[in-house]
Order: C-alpha cells, then structure tokens, then sequence
C-alpha cells in the first residue's frame, strides 16, 4: 500500500488531502489519454487497440514515447486482474507486428516518425490504484522494460502519480542487423562506415551506435560519462537509465537528461529538460537548443570537457532531476 499523504498548507496550518485509489474507471483512462505527453510523456496512437482475431487481445492504450519507443499501456481495474502478464502478452504481439505498429504511428502522427521508431526499447505501463507484493517481485524477474504507476486521486481536482518499480531488459550481443545511420552531430564524429549494430533475443533491434561513440571515446572522456551517469544515478531511487540508438537516455516517468558522446571532438554533450529562457547562457557551455533539431529531448544544451564542467553542470542537472 502507498504510504504517501498529500497535504494542503494554509495560513491556519495544515491539511491533510484524503487519497483514494478506486477500480480504475473508463473516464480515468480517457483522462490519461488525452492528458498523455503531459502525464507520461507519450504520444497518444490508439485506446482499445484490436491486436486481430487470431490473438484475441485488446490493447487499453497504444502510444509511442519521446524517445521514439513503442509503449503499452495497461489500466489494472480489479486486485486480482494480472495485468502484467497480460502486457507482457501484447508486447510479444507487438514484436511481432512492426510493421502494423509503424503503419499506424504514419496515420497518426506522420512518415517521418514512422520511421524513426526506436525498437531497442518498447514499454510496458501498467497503472493502478495500487500493487500487491508479488506485482512488484514479479517485475523484478522479467526482462523487459516495465514500469509499475500508482495514481491516486487527492480531493476532487488532484491527481498524484508515482512510479512504483521499474525494470530496464538488459541485452547481450547476437546476431547483426543492417547498419545503423550515422546520427547528427559533429561531422568529425561519424565513422566512415557505422557498425552493425547488436542485437539478441530479447531485444533483436537494439542499436549499438552509441556503444561504438563510447568505445571510441578516450579514457578521460568514458571517466566523465562515468562519472555524470553515477551522479544522475544517484539523484533519486527512482532514475531509470535507458540505452537508446543515439543516446543516453535518463529519466523518471519521462525524460530528464539525454546523453550523447563525442569521441573526436572529446566531448559529452547534455541535453535537459530546463527552460533555456530562465538560464544565464555560457558561450561554449551552455545554448539555447529549442529550435535546433537533435536526438533525445531537453531545450537546454550542456557541453562538458572536463570534470570541471561537470561541477559547473551539476546546478542544472539537479534543476531538470527536480522538475521533471
């Protein structure tokens, strides 16, 4: 059971906000999908998705996240309903049927996000108004990218979500698929052929560009990732690292810090969810990027050399941590 009160604070003093979690209703799950990218960071694609007659399933939500991920999401409605394993159930479905999830994604939001749809991690969400035990020890032993949201209404007009566990799929390298495109960047920066990228069972297209940036890379350079990764690590139990085709990607419920390497140019590049307007920029460490184009999300630009920038940079990676 949560354990999270909500107060409200007055002049008088202080109030407590009653907090129920009832069986979730279809105006909630209406609720969530038209409030998708503010309260999970997904774009919305499909409610009660058909997966066709020979699978006899019916996904609650269908979306795809700012990392170009697919996501699954699954609304526990009573105690006893395993809604994990039924999730589980659509993402092998989903695997299974790219290209149908590709096509829909270019109906609805255009060819170009079609084709940049990152399979290396598609999620599962399973939100309820709350877990038992073995829903949390069964995540724990499932390699696959699940994420377990409590909500909980407070008073008449709140809603307060918290993210109860997740668990990242780990990899380990298989067969090769076709190469990967060389990412925008830094022309020095792109190999003169890119590296086929890895893949395996579990996940059969994760990309391992970023690998390759990052194996370039020299010792000082792999000691300042290793160094900001420990850090953002550390912010809170609830980060989540997450291994993408292009870049790093840290985050809670959505994206607070994206993560490119530079090996030529001997740099690592931080993109943050801070508005750039609110920040005194520094010429050669910090730029406004809202109107530039780059992988992974964040309007603020940081660029670190050294471990000194990383100390200059740690202001504004606790800022993006806290109001993510």
């Amino acid at each position: 059971m949560s354990d999270i009160k909500v107060f409200r604070v007055t002049p008088s003093g202080v109030a407590e906000l009653p907090t129920k979690s009832a069986s979730i209703e279809k105006s909630l799950q209406m609720l969530f999908e038209k409030n998708l990218e503010a309260l999970l960071g997904v774009r919305f694609l499909a409610s009660e998705y058909v997966t066709g007659k020979a699978h006899g399933g019916r996904i609650d939500t269908l979306g795809i996240d700012e990392n170009g991920c697919p996501v699954i999401i699954e609304y526990k409605r009573a105690v006893n309903e395993n809604v994990i394993n039924q999730g589980l159930f659509y993402l092998d479905w989903l695997l299974d049927h790219r290209k149908e999830f590709q096509w829909l994604v270019m109906e609805t939001l255009g060819a170009d996000t079609a084709k940049a749809v990152e399979w290396s991690a598609p999620r599962l969400l399973c939100i309820a108004g709350d877990f038992t035990n073995y829903d949390q020890h069964a995540v724990k032993q499932i390699n696959r990218n699940i994420e377990l949201i409590r909500y909980r209404h407070c008073g008449d007009d709140l809603l307060l979500l918290e993210l109860v566990n997740a668990t990242t799929a780990t990899t380990t390298a298989g067969t090769a698929s076709p190469a990967a495109p060389a990412p925008a960047g830094d022309p020095a920066d792109a190999p003169a052929k890119a590296p086929s990228p890895k893949t395996s069972a579990a996940n059969p297209y994760q990309s391992q560009f970023i690998d390759y940036r990052l194996a370039q890379a020299s010792q000082p350079i792999k000691d300042l990732y290793e160094a900001l990764k420990a850090f953002l690590m550390g912010l809170g139990d609830d980060v989540q690292f997450k291994q993408l085709q292009f870049y790093f990607a840290f985050k809670r419920i959505k994206n607070f810090v994206c993560v490119e390497v530079y090996p030529q140019s001997g740099k690592v590049t931080v993109f943050l969810k801070v508005d750039p307007k609110t920040v005194t920029l520094e010429p050669g460490f910090s730029r406004d990027v809202s109107n530039i184009g780059h992988f992974g999300t964040g309007d603020l630009e940081v660029t670190l050399y050294t471990m000194k920038d990383l100390e200059r940079a740690t202001p504004l990676l606790v800022r993006s941590y806290e109001e993510s």
